[in-house]
């Protein structure tokens, strides 16, 4: 038994009306998109196309741009006196830490490895 016996003729009509305002609509889609419509619109690629391609800025506005960054940053870091073209960093003075405050946090390390191991749980 196919589906459409099976199917009342109140049924059958309404599949009719709907299939006629789904071919009403693909022809309204065509119409707008075979250029009867807006015109203004971008076209858009279909599957086997490329989009189109961007504009890339020249490696000339590249780097000034680069160059500029480079100051902007210099003046922010009080190196008022590096270039951008420089490529010299301002030396920052290092702190040092002291052997005592090295083997307190050494002590206090192995102190947790030790609680963490005895209380039998698993590390990484």
């Amino acid at each position: 038994m196919t589906i459409l016996s099976s199917l009342t003729t109140g049924q059958l009509q309404r599949i009719l009306s709907i299939k006629e305002r789904i071919e009403a609509l693909q022809s309204e889609i065509e119409s707008i998109a075979g250029g009867g419509g807006g015109g203004g619109e971008v076209p858009t690629p279909s599957l086997g196309e490329e989009p189109p391609k961007k504009h890339r800025r020249s490696a000339a506005v590249r780097a000034r741009m680069a160059a500029a960054q480079k100051a902007r940053w210099a003046m922010i870091k009080g190196t008022a006196g590096a270039t951008a073209d420089s490529d010299e960093k301002p030396t920052k003075k290092r702190r040092k830490m002291s052997a005592e405050a090295k083997a307190k946090i050494a002590a206090a390390a192995r102190a947790r490895w030790a609680k963490v191991r005895a209380e039998g749980k698993k590390t990484l």
